[in-house]
C-alpha cells in the first residue's frame, strides 16, 4: 500500500517538473542547433502575419486559387457566398392532416 501511494506521488511530482524544465530549456538554448531552430521559428512567426502563406511563389498562389475555386464549385460556393460562415438552417413546421387534429382534440 505504501509503495503504490509513493509511486503515484512520485509520478505526480515528475509530471509537474518536466514541463518547467522544457520551458526553461527553450528560453535559454545552449545548443547551437536548438538556437538556430528557435531563431527560425521566431523568423517564421514574424513573416506569417495576417494568415497568409510565407515566401509564396506566383505558381503556388495560382494553384491555391484554382483549388479554392474547385472547392467552391463542389460545395455550392460562388460570388458573394461566404464559405467560412456557419450555414443557416431553416426548419418549417410540418403541415398536419386536419383529421388528425380533430381526433386529438376529441381525446
Amino acid at each position: 500500500m505504501l509503495s503504490s501511494s509513493l509511486i503515484v506521488g512520485l509520478r505526480a511530482a515528475k509530471a509537474s517538473i518536466l514541463p518547467s524544465r522544457h520551458l526553461a530549456a527553450a528560453a535559454s538554448a545552449t545548443d547551437p542547433i536548438q538556437k538556430l531552430f528557435l531563431d527560425k521559428i521566431r523568423e517564421y512567426k514574424s513573416k506569417s502575419g495576417g494568415g497568409k502563406l510565407v515566401d509564396v511563389s506566383p505558381e503556388i498562389q495560382k494553384e491555391l486559387k484554382t483549388e479554392l475555386e474547385k472547392l467552391e464549385k463542389q460545395y455550392g460556393g460562388g460570388a458573394g457566398v461566404d464559405m467560412t460562415a456557419f450555414p443557416d438552417f431553416k426548419f418549417d413546421e410540418p403541415k398536419l392532416d386536419p383529421i388528425d387534429e380533430q381526433e386529438a382534440a376529441k381525446k
